[in-house]
């Protein structure tokens, strides 16, 4: 039995997740899982869990693409053990990959650390960037969270500074800074 797995990473990206339908269509398969969850939180993911628990002995789990699976090799491997623990293969579409077979289970092997590879530099280049940016001042990171504002302002408040002068020091309107004050009282016993 063929058995599709189809996801994307946000309910924005219709399209793409109606191409992958269509194509495990297109490939036979009988039964789909699907989802729109990030591949960063494997935990997650419960119909690719759902997936691997109802495929049998000669079973088939069909994906459209490998980034759809696996975020990572180690991840990868771990979804093969478990395909081949029940007498089961993998077929990537887009790669033309099938690990019923040797060469098949080699290809996607090499693929996926080649894949790993690329990210791991790709983030080393970004880890560079921002620091070469802060070395000249550019970078300034990221927004502060509502709750660490809120907290910013909470302490200042605390030692004794108006709501004017917490609003001027941290660049927000008045109204937040009584809004965030009155949040606290309400969260208060």
């Amino acid at each position: 039995m063929l058995i599709g797995y189809a996801r994307t990473s946000t309910l924005d990206q219709k399209a793409g997740f109606e191409t992958q339908l269509e194509e495990l269509a297109v490939q036979g398969c009988e039964k789909v899982f699907k989802e729109q969850v990030s591949s960063v939180d494997v935990t997650a993911r419960e119909q690719l869990s759902q997936a691997l628990e109802f495929i049998r002995e000669g079973d088939t789990l069909v994906v459209t693409k490998l980034d759809r699976l696996a975020r990572s090799v180690a991840h990868l491997l771990s979804i093969l053990n478990e395909l081949e623990g029940k007498g089961a293969a993998l077929k990537i579409v887009n790669l033309g990959i099938d690990t019923s077979t040797p060469t098949g289970r080699l290809m996607l092997t090499v693929l996926g650390g080649i894949a790993e590879f690329e990210r791991g530099i790709m983030l080393e280049r970004q880890r560079e960037g921002i620091a070469k940016a802060k070395a000249q001042g550019k970078y300034k990171g990221r927004k502060p969270t509502a709750r660490a504002k809120a907290d910013k302002v909470l302490k200042l408040r605390s030692e004794g500074v108006g709501p004017s002068e917490i609003a001027q020091r941290l660049g927000i309107g008045r109204a937040s800074v009584y809004r965030i004050m009155s949040s606290q009282k309400e969260q208060l016993p």
